[in-house]
């Protein structure tokens, strides 16, 4: 009766009671095994500076060098059966290592630990998933240069407030884009070379006192050096957090324009056509194409975020060295990694092909009084005006414009002279879109000269 009262306070999933518990809890092979390769990769590196140590023996290091490759390709190939029981991606390698070529695999272990093991395991996946969002932003990048270059002269408003500002270009536009992604490239890539230490020797946490080599580990997994503190090298999960940070402000950037291209697309703005492929219908409103594909990637930062967050708050009260809550390291990292590349992928394809509305662009660029800087600005120039006094000046010609249903440029000379009399036939020469947008020539404006050469600096950069 005891034991059924027991069992009935787990629940049904736990029909063994405690010990099933305990298994399911501690074990991590349900998600640790996509660290299969990384795991065979420093193992095999391990026995080869082990046999090169005169640790173990050659032949064993070479048979436990290829049974590792075995044990990779029934992974790979599907035919592998990971056991719970034997809880996570290391044992699982070494136990079915065991039986394909006995003893020699007991040796395997020797001057090394779970603590380093994972350490490098994980550090090397990470490495992996930073070298592709390098990638995914490179090809991101290139997609908005196409976009910059095909209309760097073409008008559009630019807004503050989402209200008409002054007026833009697309090439413009695109290319503030290309900045943001730009710093996203090169945090990632501080982070790559700020991690790229090797944990293996580490051991538990003290080291070990087997003559190993740890630089020949170091450079056979492709890492800068090694580690210079057992302590540290266990117990550090910066890079994971870094990453994590990097991939969190990346996704705000994606969220961000995908929220511009929601916008954009609405039969309000029509400023961007989607396509269909990044596009959905409504199941019951014929007319509508939905831009469901920008919408999900304006969400996807909040799994993203909640990885960085759930990370932070598992490592911000562990004492060194090693505690079993790391083990809870993964899965977030794991998920905002696969996040990430998805909205990588899907905003590159939806930049590569949208099609920008030239003309709507220009007619709203026209509209909310987009010149009214720079009426202000010809003031000062002309009229040697204090700009206090001229941005007055202008607000009166705005009002006054506004009350006849009519924008600056449409204003008559004798109507703008009742406000000011010394304006002359000169200030319909900046009233024009076009005439704005060329004006800004200072480096980093809007002028389709100085938008030009941000594009030229970019694609030497990426060359």
């Amino acid at each position: 009766m005891t034991d059924t009262k027991s069992n009935a306070m787990w629940g049904g999933r736990f029909a063994a009671g405690p010990d099933a518990i305990m298994e399911a809890i501690n074990a991590s092979i349900g998600f640790d095994k996509r660290l299969a390769r990384q795991d065979i990769d420093g193992s095999r590196a391990h026995a080869a500076m082990l046999a090169h140590q005169g640790i173990v023996d050659v032949k064993d290091a070479d048979a436990i060098r290829e049974g590792l490759l075995t044990v990779l390709s029934e992974i790979e190939g599907g035919n592998f059966a990971f056991s719970t029981a034997l809880e996570d991606i290391h044992m699982n390698v070494e136990a079915r290592l065991a039986e394909l070529i006995g003893a020699p695999a007991g040796r395997l272990h020797t001057a090394r630990s779970r603590n380093d093991q994972v350490a490098t395991d994980f550090k090397l996946w990470v490495r992996a998933q930073m070298d592709a969002a390098m990638e995914g932003l490179e090809a991101l990048v290139r997609a908005l240069l196409g976009q910059a270059d095909a209309g760097a002269d073409w008008v559009m408003p630019g807004f503050t407030h989402l209200q008409t500002a002054q007026p833009v270009t697309w090439g413009h536009h695109m290319m503030a884009y290309v900045e943001m992604f730009g710093r996203d490239l090169s945090r990632f890539r501080d982070s790559r070379a700020r991690m790229n230490e090797c944990p293996l020797g580490a051991a538990a946490l003290a080291g070990t006192s087997f003559p190993i080599d740890r630089d020949m580990t170091a450079t056979a997994l492709g890492f800068d050096r090694p580690a210079a503190n057992s302590l540290d090298a266990v117990s550090d999960r910066d890079f994971a957090l870094e990453f994590l940070a990097a991939a969190t402000i990346c996704a705000m950037h994606l969220s961000r324009f995908a929220e511009e291209l929601v916008i954009w697309s609405s039969a309000q703005f029509r400023f961007v056509t989607l396509s269909d492929r990044f596009s959905t219908g409504s199941s019951i409103m014929p007319q509508k194409k939905n831009p469901d594909a920008a919408e999900l990637i304006r969400a996807k930062i909040g799994r993203i975020l909640g990885a960085n967050v759930a990370l932070l708050t598992v490592m911000k009260g562990l004492p060194l060295a090693y505690s079993k809550d790391m083990q809870e390291d993964k899965e977030q990292v794991f998920d905002a990694a696969d996040t990430l590349m998805l909205a990588l992928a899907a905003m590159e394809g939806m930049v590569r092909d949208m099609t920008a509305n030239r003309d709507a662009l220009e007619t709203a660029a026209s509209s909310g009084f987009s010149t009214a800087t720079d009426l202000a600005d010809w003031l000062v120039r002309e009229l040697d005006m204090p700009f206090r006094d001229a941005h007055h000046v202008t607000g009166a010609l705005v009002k006054m414009a506004e009350d006849a249903g009519c924008d600056l440029p449409d204003l008559s000379l004798a109507q703008m002279q009742r406000v000011e009399g010394r304006i002359t036939e000169g200030v319909y020469d900046v009233l024009g879109v076009h005439n704005s947008v060329a004006s800004r020539m200072s480096y980093g404006g809007t002028a389709p000269v100085q938008v030009r050469a941000q594009i030229a600096r970019w694609k030497e950069r990426l060359a």
